[in-house]
């Protein structure tokens, strides 16, 4: 129905190589856990995309592919019809062929917040994990790493990142549709050089389990760049909430910087930095026409947009970037 073999293929091309097989096998789990009851449909209407060579592409300061002068009026209109078909777009913005799809996330400012904190990408293995469609993935190409692997269960984002990479094939960018769960506990000296977890700490019910687990996909001197929900607060604080969140309900840890920087280090992490911490605005998380759905300005108190409907204080995410030791850890 839709085959990976690029994917296994370009793993098989880097020191990755050995756990092949279990990407395999964790794809094959997956897929037979669950998949979307649209997914045969989605695939026929990826076939309707534009067999078109964009005439400019831009993934450096955006993800803009192809130009409007390339599409006839009609064909600009069909292309938005079957893009919109892919509803909801969360992760973005993205321009294809002059069609601007306003995503739900301005993924471009979380993304403008990091890149100058991190370690550079270039020739680097790098995973981005609960990468949504991918968007960071294509910012992380820009970089020329050597590989990029992004993993996120939803078989709707693997299919809008699908769309990208029909005009995008030239960038060494792979998406698995998996959870961190399907893949080795343990990758030693043939890990990853950087990972990436951004907006996945916080929905997981053991933080440090997680945690553990992304320094064991790094190789020794790689580097985790962590992003989550944190308070304000001392060291040795947590929010833990008694049931929704911004009205998700599987929200279970919001620890203060200083938790989250002793987590780390008790994880085997070191040089734990805080690279930025910011508020969520309604600018920068909101519905729009490719994102109809209830959005950040429904879930905060109407009358004090500094709490959650819940009377917790309004979402603020932490960049947090450390480095897996060189020595073997016991942990």
């Amino acid at each position: 129905m839709f085959s990976f073999n690029d994917t296994y293929n370009a793993l098989n091309n880097t020191r990755l190589h050995p756990w092949v097989e279990q990407f395999k096998d964790a794809v094959h789990k997956r897929m037979a856990d669950y998949t979307h009851g649209n997914i045969s449909q989605w695939v026929q209407l990826l076939k309707d995309l534009p067999e078109i060579t964009p005439d400019e592409i831009n993934i450096t300061d955006k993800v803009s592919i192809g130009s409007r002068g390339q599409l006839s009026d009609g064909e600009f209109s069909k292309l938005e019809q079957l893009l919109k078909q892919f509803h909801p777009w969360r992760k973005g913005p993205y321009h294809l062929f002059g069609q601007h799809i306003d995503t739900e996330w301005r993924s471009d400012w979380k993304w403008d917040r990091i890149k100058n904190h991190i370690s550079p990408l270039e020739d680097r293995i790098v995973l981005d994990v609960g990468c949504g469609n991918g968007y960071h993935c294509w910012r992380m190409a820009a970089q020329n790493p050597k590989l990029v692997l992004g993993i996120d269960p939803s078989q709707l984002f693997l299919m809008q990142f699908a769309i990208m990479q029909k005009y995008l094939s030239d960038y060494p960018v792979h998406y698995l549709p998996v959870g961190l769960e399907y893949l080795p506990q343990n990758m030693g000296k043939q890990g990853f050089d950087t990972i990436f977890s951004m907006g996945v700490l916080y929905h997981r019910r053991s933080p440090i389990d997680h945690i553990i687990h992304l320094r064991n996909l790094l190789k020794p001197g790689g580097e985790l760049v962590l992003e989550t929900l944190v308070i304000d607060g001392d060291d040795d604080q947590c929010l833990i909430p008694k049931d929704r969140y911004a009205q998700m309900n599987n929200v279970w840890f919001l620890p203060t910087t200083g938790m989250l920087k002793n987590w780390m280090r008790k994880c085997g992490l070191e040089d734990v930095q805080i690279a930025n911490v910011s508020t969520t605005s309604t600018e920068e998380q909101r519905a729009t026409d490719w994102m109809t759905f209830q959005s950040l300005e429904d879930y905060l108190d109407p009358q004090d947009k500094s709490l959650t409907i819940e009377g917790y204080p309004a979402p603020k995410r932490a960049f947090m970037i450390a480095q897996k030791p060189l020595h073997k850890n016991k942990t």
